[in-house]
């Protein structure tokens, strides 16, 4: 279900933002790509992790109120909605590099369009991932304080159901950040114009 509506937004975002061109259904596949991969990766960390997707006070407090609900779910669900921001911006920025790239420079071969573009791409993903990680320790510094307060080992902090969720989310939308960034790049790289053969000396 956060799949279906995640979509249903990306689809309403980009395309009131952006425009509808190629360039901006090159990015929305390549969010599609990246939510399902962060999707699949969250599904296996809270499964293997063992998440009951009680780990705040908040969910504790939702139980009293509507213990129907499959919480593990509604945990899978965060992941999926925590990824789409920083998703959004890196397949946005890849496709429109692609682009600028080729106007740029109308000669190179498509081959050569990809490689430029993931330099700049592995750029961008160093400095999103972090931002993702300094956003969860900013919204987790009393916890951490916590934490150091009673000198817990590292094995036990990360045991933790509220810290293993924080871990669960980064891991599943960083590794979802990193497989979109190549995934759009390729897929702009395929669909930007074909480069243009310089004429031959003689023919000038």
């Amino acid at each position: 279900m956060a799949q279906v509506g995640s979509t249903a937004i990306m689809y309403v975002v980009l395309y009131l933002a952006h425009g509808p061109s190629v360039r901006t259904s090159t990015a929305l596949a390549g969010t599609l790509i990246g939510l399902l991969i962060t999707a699949g990766i969250g599904l296996v960390a809270i499964h293997t992790a063992r998440l009951s997707g009680l780990g705040d006070e908040s969910s504790l407090l939702l139980r009293n109120q509507a213990d129907q609900l499959d919480f593990r779910g509604l945990l899978t669900c965060a992941v999926i909605v925590a990824g789409l921001g920083v998703l959004n911006d890196v397949t946005i920025t890849q496709s429109s590099s692609v682009w600028e790239l080729r106007e740029a420079a109308p000669h190179l071969t498509r081959r050569q369009i990809f490689a430029s573009g993931m330099r700049i791409g592995r750029d961008h993903i160093a400095s999103t991932i972090y931002t993702i990680v300094f956003a969860y320790a900013g919204t987790a510094v009393a916890t951490m304080l916590l934490i150091s307060l009673y000198d817990r080992p590292l094995i036990d902090i990360l045991s933790d159901e509220a810290i293993a969720e924080e871990v669960a989310r980064t891991l599943a939308s960083a590794i979802g950040l990193v497989l979109a960034v190549p995934a759009t790049t390729a897929i702009a790289a395929a669909t930007v114009a074909p480069a243009v053969r310089s004429a031959p000396a003689g023919n000038a």
